[in-house]
């Protein structure tokens, strides 16, 4: 019931706890009426400004000045109704309203001026400082696109008061005022306190966050821009307070060419298109929406279904053009209001704006695939590097430029391959006889399909394509392209599985019989010297190279099935498979170097190199790498020491030697992308260097690499893959103390459509990560929810039991956190339960002190017992845990306990016990050798406050403290000794009896 004044201010205190949004309106607005109807005014004043806050931070600015009316007149008529808080309050919100009223189209600058004008007499009288109306002069100017430089000079020249916005707030007007003047370099100067959290309030850094990321993409600061964009956007979506923010993370979506992101982004937001308070801040997210519609439109998406307002199904193009005529219509009124220009110009600038990027920026998280590239649109083709091949216009040139490629093993002729079917198929192009046989090129285009099968596993067809091959280049008297056909055909259809021995074996007799002809070929006519037959004189062939090639490609797809085979059995096993596989790799390398053909000598290094490597013999492998890129030098095609110098680099990385491994890494990347090498497995690699790169403290280069690694995994489909990589660049996030990051990416993986495509196990990982996450960045609820989702997911783990004690120990941890105790300790009993099940005593130990310390928090003296009953609990499930427990440091568990005990009972003022409990953490810290130093060094500092404050032992206190600095200082930890030198510093300031 809210009868009394009491009553109702009590029910305002538990609304000013609830989140902004509709509810905690709609309450504010049912106090009010509640308020009214007392005698004197004063709850009706504390109800009013509970009010005029919900509507400010909701998007509701269309009301505040009427709030504010009210409160202006009782400040007149009763201004001993306002306690100083609301006193203060009442000339703060001045700012309010003039904001307010900017927002609205209809309100007439007369008004607003006005409005100003009576700020600022409000405030001579009661004696205020102008800064505060000079800034508002400013948000007019600015607005208005008038007089701006006088306006901003007078407000930056004046010096703040107490009624100044707040530091943060000030530094994002400065930054932005920079940024309209077109000096992004010297905003983001400005802008620097803010946004690395040196400066913040309630608004802030989120807004500088959302203002920042089109300077930063303009800059080329893109590692910034993507981690303002995670964390900014967090702060901001589906608020309607913040609308015009998420306009502006919509427009980094289109200008970073992250359409699909950007449309999750719109789907999140659906709510927005019904909030219509705040007119200005509408128009900046309608425009926001109509930046990424437009990108979707004009690359061919008008009919991709999008999220729009409530109530039916849009597409791109049906939302585009319903967000543009209402655009369109407040910029204009807007234009009309001002008497200027300035609101649809800034509109119109925006929607003229480019994408910033050749390529998506990778921003680490999953989304939804893009939008395909419509029917009967022509195919984007990727820029390539120096190396990468031209496509010729000409046919003829083109299938001459492809057959020299291929001749090389040039990945590039990949592309020329695929143009050439292509043309033969639309019908733009035809044979010519200057191209030699048409069989021939038909045989080359097998070739080419049959590889391309390959690659997506679809091994019977690319057989049968090879066969084709060959059978059209025996028809063509090219005996030996035949035979290599063949051979490739059978190697790839073998070694995938032990289930068909037979078909294996079979595989390996008509190998071998390849391997027989071949002989019995070089032996009747040699590999060099011979004239050219008909069609390969046509093709412009090189025959002695050819032949020798062929002769090569044969020896390879034998090693190739022996590599297969061996590397499905045990590493450790004799016999004739690893004989055979020596056997076969030894005569592609000797005939490679006596044939003068050094890649192919580097290839059969690379399969004894990997062998070697799974039997564990690392510098065999290392070596043979070695010796294949010294292989791949000599031999004048540099595209081919991208996979060696790969391999090289997972045991450089083995081996703990992460600079060789990144410089590796990034010149097999480099190589790949400058030869066109389309083929090149580009994701594992991104994500080994983001692994290399982590190790070497560069925690900006990992998250780039690996970001880049988990949007290309999600491009093939390898959905487990990606989320395993962003698993693992969220924890790199975490390292760098880019907490609200690594949840943004975790967010991103359990999205309904993400998580479907993962295992369950996995799911379970990234929940258990964002649970933590959330805790660490004290979004205790969110952190409790998805603490208890992971809990219904882990419940029927059989074989993993102790993983749902875990789960419950960090579920009741999570919800004492967020305020709910009865949960909280129903969730305490259920891990304690399923402890006598499945032992898990670390989570049990701390499970046990934190909750002694917020119990203690949270009830003072009155919880004391309750604290105490909860450390008993740890101490005895310590004293059934063995001292050298393996991955448990039961010592630093002891000790801890001691620590909490002692906090405990000086909180509850039992010094002398308290002292007595810090010195056992003394000692058993002491046990722990180098790694217990910094706990112990904690345990002394806390034993000296007991000591110098609680029971006014200073000299006793100061002598601790001397010996323990001394000690750490010798110990090598300066900065531990540093506090405890402080706090000695602070007692000898103090007159001792």
């Amino acid at each position: 019931m809210l009868d009394t004044p009491e009553a109702v201010v009590e029910a305002l205190r538990e609304n000013h706890d609830r989140p902004h949004g509709l509810q905690r309106t709609v309450t504010a607005e049912e106090l009010v009426e509640a308020a009214e109807v007392f005698d004197e005014p004063d709850t009706l004043v504390t109800a009013l400004l509970e009010l005029m806050t919900a509507y400010e931070f909701t998007g509701e600015q269309r009301k505040s000045p009427v709030v504010f009316a009210r409160l202006l007149k009782l400040w007149d008529t009763a201004p001993k109704s306002f306690s100083q808080w609301e006193a203060h309050q009442v000339f703060w919100r001045f700012k309010w309203v003039t904001t307010s009223l900017l927002q609205v189209p209809e309100m007439p600058l007369d008004t607003v001026r006005g409005w100003i004008d009576t700020m600022r007499k409000r405030y001579e009288e009661a004696g205020h400082g102008m800064q505060p109306v000079a800034a508002m002069r400013h948000h007019v100017a600015a607005h208005t696109g008038t007089g701006v430089e006088d306006a901003y000079d007078l407000w930056a020249t004046r010096p703040r008061t107490e009624l100044s916005d707040c530091e943060a707030c000030e530094t994002r007007h400065h930054a932005w005022h920079r940024v309209a003047a077109g000096d992004d370099a010297g905003a983001l100067d400005v802008w620097r306190p803010v946004l690395e959290g040196e400066q913040g309030c309630s608004e802030e850094p989120q807004m500088s966050q959302a203002r920042a990321l089109l300077p930063l993409l303009r800059l080329g600061r893109t590692d910034e821009a993507r981690s303002h964009h995670l964390t900014g956007y967090r702060r901001v979506r589906g608020g309607t307070g913040t609308q015009h923010e998420v306009g502006l993370h919509l427009e980094f979506c289109a200008l970073s060419r992250n359409e699909g992101r950007g449309l999750e982004v719109l789907a999140e937001n659906r709510p927005l298109f019904e909030a219509t308070g705040a007119p200005l801040d509408r128009l900046g997210f309608l425009t926001g929406v109509e930046v990424l519609l437009a990108r979707l439109v004009e690359d061919g998406h008008a009919e991709a279904p999008v999220a729009g307002p409530p109530g039916r199904n849009w597409t791109a193009g049906e939302l585009l053009g319903h967000v543009r005529a209402e655009a369109d219509r407040l910029a204009a009124a807007f234009d009309a209001r001002n008497g200027t220009t300035a609101v649809g110009d800034r509109r119109r600038e925006r929607l003229a704006r480019r994408p910033l990027l050749d390529e998506p920026l990778p921003l680490g998280l999953r989304t939804a695939a893009p939008a395909r590239t419509p029917a009967g649109a022509a195919p984007a083709v990727a820029a390539g590097g120096s190396g990468a091949p031209e496509v010729p216009g000409d046919f003829v040139a083109l299938v001459t430029e492809a057959r020299r490629l291929a001749r090389l093993g040039h990945p590039g002729d990949t592309r020329l391959w695929s143009r050439i079917a292509e043309r033969l198929a639309d019908g733009s192009a035809a044979h010519d006889d200057r191209l030699g046989p048409e069989d021939l090129l038909r045989a080359e285009l097998a070739e080419e399909r049959a590889y391309r099968l390959r690659q997506r596993d679809e091994d019977t067809e690319s057989g049968a394509e090879l066969e084709t091959a060959a059978g059209l280049y025996e028809e063509l008297g090219m005996p030996w392209q035949a035979l290599a056909a063949r051979a490739r055909a059978l190697a790839w259809t073998t070694g995938e599985d032990d289930a068909d021995a037979g078909r294996d074996e079979a595989a390996r007799v008509r190998l071998d019989a390849i391997l027989r002809e071949a002989e019995r070929l070089a032996d009747e006519a040699p590999l060099t010297g011979e004239k050219p037959g008909d069609a390969e004189r046509a093709a412009g062939a090189d025959v002695a190279a050819d032949r020798v090639l062929a002769h090569l490609t044969v020896l390879y797809c034998a090693a190739y099935a022996a590599y297969q085979e061996v590397m499905r059995r045990e590493p450790e096993e004799h016999g004739p498979v690893p004989e055979r596989f020596e056997r076969a790799v030894g005569a592609l390398r000797a005939e490679a170097e006596r044939l003068g053909v050094p890649h192919q000598a580097a290839n059969a290094r690379q399969f004894a190199a990997d062998v070697a490597g799974r039997r564990g013999d690392v510098a065999l492998a290392e070596a043979e790498l070695r010796a294949a890129l010294v292989d791949v030098e000599a031999s004048d095609r540099p595209w081919r020491g991208s996979r060696p110098r790969a391999l090289l680099a997972q045991i450089m990385l083995s081996r703990q030697e992460p600079a060789e491994a990144a410089e590796l890494l990034h010149r097999a990347l480099a190589d790949a992308v400058r030869y066109d090498d389309a083929d090149f497995p580009l994701a594992p690699t991104y994500s080994l260097l983001g692994h290399a790169s982590s190790h070497l403290g560069d925690h900006a280069g990992a998250v780039r690499h690996l970001s880049e690694a988990a949007a290309r995994f999600d491009a093939g489909g390898e959905h487990e893959e990606a989320a395993g990589v962003r698993l693992q660049l969220a924890d790199v996030l975490v390292e760098s103390g880019r907490q609200a990051d690594a949840v943004a990416v975790l967010e991103s993986l359990l999205s309904e459509e993400s998580a479907a495509a993962l295992d369950e196990r996995m799911v379970a990982q990234i929940r258990l990560s964002l649970a933590r996450g959330l805790r660490e960045l004290e979004e205790y609820l969110p952190s409790a929810e998805e603490f208890l989702r992971l809990a219904g997911t882990v419940s029927g783990w059989e074989d993993d039991a102790p993983i749902r004690t875990l789960v419950a120990a960090d579920t009741a941890v999570a919800l004492v956190l967020a305020d709910r105790w009865e949960a909280a300790e129903a969730a305490y009993g259920r891990a304690l339960a399923a402890h006598e099940e499945a032992p898990n005593p670390p989570m049990i130990v701390r499970m046990a002190r934190e909750f002694a310390r917020l119990t203690a928090t949270a009830r003072g003296a009155e919880g004391l017992e309750e604290a105490l009953a909860h450390l008993a609990r740890a101490d005895a499930v310590l004293d059934g845990v063995p001292e050298d427990a393996e991955g448990f440091a039961v010592w630093y568990e002891r000790g801890e306990v001691h620590y909490r005990r002692a906090r405990v009972l000086a909180e509850a003022e039992r010094f002398e016990e308290a002292l007595a409990e810090a010195e056992a953490a003394i000692g058993v810290h002491e046990g722990g050798g180098e790694q217990g130093e910094l706990p112990r060094a904690e345990s002394v500092r806390f034993a000296a406050l007991v000591e110098g404050n609680g029971l006014g032992r200073t000299n006793d206190a100061i002598a601790r403290l001397t010996t323990a600095a001394a000690r750490c200082r010798k110990a090598g930890h300066p900065e531990a000794a540093h506090v405890l030198d402080a706090l000695r510093q602070e007692y000898l300031a103090r007159p001792r009896g």
